[in-house]
Order: C-alpha cells, then structure tokens, then sequence
C-alpha cells in the first residue's frame, strides 16, 4: 500500500510541478478544472446519482469551466461569490457538522449535487486566483493544509485523547486538531518573518493585518481544513463507502485530496490584498 501511495504522489507531483513552473493563468485554469471535474464526478456518486447521471454532472462542470475560461466572465470581479461560497460554508458546517448529518432539505441527490458544483466552483475560481498571484504564493497555500495535516495526524497519534467527531470520523481526536492548529501557527509565524518567504500567504496576511492578525487568520483557515474533512468523511459516511472513488491508487479519490481545501480557498482569497 505504502508504494502504491508514493508511486501515485510522484506520478501527481510529475504532473502538477510542469503545471506550476511553465503553464500559463489559464492552462493551469483548465487543468485544474479537468481535476476538479473527477471531483464532481466523485460527489455526485455519493449524493446517490449513477455513473451515467454523475458523469453527466462532471461534463457540465467542464462546460462551466469553458465559460468561465473564455468568455468576458474571466473579467468578473469574484469576491462576491467568494464571499457567498465562505457564508454557505459556514452555514453548512454549522448545520451538518454538530449533528452529524446534512441539514434538511439537501438529503435529496440533485440538490446535493448543485451544492457540490457551487462549492467545487468557487474552490476552483479561488484556486484558479491564487494562481494567478503567484506560484509562491498558490504553494504556500496549499502547504498550510498539509502542515496542518502531517501535525494533527502525528499529533493526534502521539497525544491520543478525546474523539474530535466520532459520530463522523473515529479517528480524528480533538489533540489532533489542536496540533495541527499548532502547527499552522508556527508556519505562519516563519512566512511572516523570513524574508525569503515574502510572497507566501502568511506574509501578505501580515502586512495586511499584523502578525497577530495573521495568526488568527490562518487558525481559522486550519478550522477550516478540518471541517472540510470532515464534512467529506460525512458524505461518505451517508454513502456507505471508504472513498470516495479508486481514481487515485492508494489515495482514494479526487474528494478524498481536496475536502480540505474547499471550504478554504474562497475564504484565503478574502483575506489577501
């Protein structure tokens, strides 16, 4: 298991890196969307929709992504949508999370998947965004999710301890997330202080907000990233099923990668000048 893992993270990173050193705004816009589109696939099966009826979904997300891509829409000031997908967010997680199920009303799959294209577009557009700011800047994003990540995890291991969400994920203790809050925190703390990291998300947040600023900002974000976790583990929970797909050998699925970027991206993009 652990080579089909690596074999599959070097197969990705072989692809993303090319992505990020050479392609353009819009290439990385497209290629991003082909992925996210596996997403879409992905969250349509486990709203209950059948393969056919699920490619489907992924097939108009592309032609959104096309829409977007090349037409006037790419001119569109997104904050506002951004600001919409993080109040959606929040209302979501607060309805869902604390329960341990999907608020009334979104249990029926075509509105579970209307939900999954909002929220997987404005993740992309925000992702989409952050590209274009800078790749340094796109990288150290992303590197807050998995700081956040490898600390809950080895942290939740070595300290054991309260279940965060056991109705959701067993395996998550409150420990955990704590470290990983911990660990952002220390992140952030050396991108907003060593000069060579002056186009990374912490420090951008700290010339905007101030260090103290800056760390509050992005232990909400590593919230964030744990709720998003979590609200996947509950779709897939309701779906009855470990992954969200096999499309990634070792990894699961494409959902199974992202969860915790979706409801952070839009909100990351609100936060930075």
């Amino acid at each position: 298991m652990l080579r089909t893992r690596l074999i599959t993270a070097f197969v990705l990173l072989a692809l993303l890196a090319p992505l990020l050193a050479f392609a353009g705004t819009r290439a990385f816009g497209a290629a991003a969307g082909l992925f996210a589109a596996a997403g879409m696939w992905e969250w349509a099966r486990l709203a209950g929709m059948r393969n056919a009826a699920a490619l489907g979904w992924a097939v108009a997300w592309m032609l959104g992504v096309a829409l977007v891509l090349f037409t006037p829409l790419a001119r569109l000031d997104p904050d506002a949508s951004f600001a919409l997908a993080a109040l959606a967010w929040g209302a979501l997680l607060l309805g869902s999370l604390p329960r341990a199920g999907l608020p009334r009303g979104l249990g029926a799959p075509v509105v579970l998947c209307l939900l999954g294209f909002v929220i997987l577009f404005a993740a992309w557009v925000a992702l989409w965004h952050a590209r274009a700011i800078g790749v340094g800047f796109l990288l150290s994003v992303l590197m807050l999710v998995w700081v956040a990540d490898v600390c809950a995890y080895f942290g939740g291991r070595a300290l054991g301890g309260r279940r965060l969400a056991p109705r959701i994920s067993p395996g998550k203790t409150v420990s955990g997330a704590l470290c990983g809050v911990l660990g952002v925190l220390v992140y952030t703390a050396l991108c907003a202080r060593l000069p060579q990291l002056h186009d990374t998300l912490g420090a951008r947040l700290d010339a905007r907000w101030g260090l103290a600023g800056a760390l509050a900002a992005c232990a909400l974000l590593a919230a964030l990233s744990v709720a998003g976790d979590l609200f996947e583990s509950l779709l897939k929970r309701r779906a009855g099923v470990k992954d969200s797909s096999r499309l990634l050998p070792g990894h699961g699925g494409v959902l199974d990668r992202i969860d915790a970027l979706l409801p952070l991206l839009p909100v990351v993009m609100l936060l930075v000048p």
